[in-house]
């Protein structure tokens, strides 16, 4: 009650990090955290250690599988893990219920499910989130284009996550996302987001893109984003309890 009543007031939860044993990375794999994740090297060397013990425990936690005699290395594992505990960095549980394994194909991969090709997917049915690496790896490669395939999809798996949890910081991003949801769709707002040709216009395909597209833009290019519409940069940052 005392936390939920913090959570309200502050917009955050009580604490975040609390770790009673703090997992770390093999050698390669800290080398790969090192040298390719551009937000890990942002962190203070205290962060640093909570944020390789996410990773460590997301790579522990799913089942990674590779399709078309695709090879699982740590590169593989640290980038898609690194990933989501960006995305997840600020909330407490940063564990997801709705998936149980990571599936990665070389390329793009042929969906029974709707009967075209895909780049990646989340399918809650499945309990699946899917990626050809090539364009995972192509999300990182131009770093302010707004197009990240890994950030999209995990968006998508955190969004649902937070609209179906009770915890605090699921709480908190459910209230955040009903406050951007109202933003968004008044006509002022909606016709001047449309008309300023900053978010593609895929985002206004339906709530849950236009949420996966916004995440994307928070991470890729947050100084326009926060120039172009503070309000609604502010509301995603509460959102996820993380500042730029």
């Amino acid at each position: 009650m005392i936390e939920e009543k913090y959570g309200v007031l502050f917009n955050k939860p009580f604490y975040i990090h609390f770790y009673p044993t703090i997992k770390t990375l093999d050698a390669n794999q800290s080398y790969v955290l090192n040298k390719q994740f551009d937000f890990y090297n942002s962190l203070s060397d205290k962060k640093k250690k909570y944020f390789e013990h996410r990773v460590a425990t997301f790579i522990e936690r799913y089942e990674f599988i590779g399709k078309e005699d695709f090879i699982i290395t740590d590169e593989v594992q640290v980038l898609i893990a690194s990933t989501s505990v960006m995305l997840t960095f600020g909330l407490r549980n940063y564990l997801y219920t709705n998936i149980d394994k990571v599936i990665v194909y070389p390329s793009v991969y042929y969906s029974e499910i709707n009967d075209a090709y895909h780049k990646g997917e989340f399918n809650p049915r499945m309990k699946a989130i899917v990626f050809s690496w090539e364009d995972f790896k192509a999300g990182y490669e131009i770093k302010n284009d707004n197009l990240n395939l890994g950030i999209h999809e995990f968006a998508h798996v955190l969004h649902l996550h937070g609209m179906n949890s009770q915890d605090t910081s699921a709480i908190i991003f459910s209230r955040m996302y009903d406050r951007i949801r109202r933003e968004v769709d008044h006509p002022v707002n909606r016709e001047r987001l449309i008309n300023s040709d900053y978010f593609r216009i895929y985002a206004y395909t339906n709530p849950f893109e236009f949420l996966a597209v916004i995440i994307e833009h928070y991470f890729e290019s947050p100084h326009l984003f926060k120039q172009e519409f503070p309000q609604l940069f502010e509301n995603v940052s509460k959102m996820l309890n993380h500042k730029h």
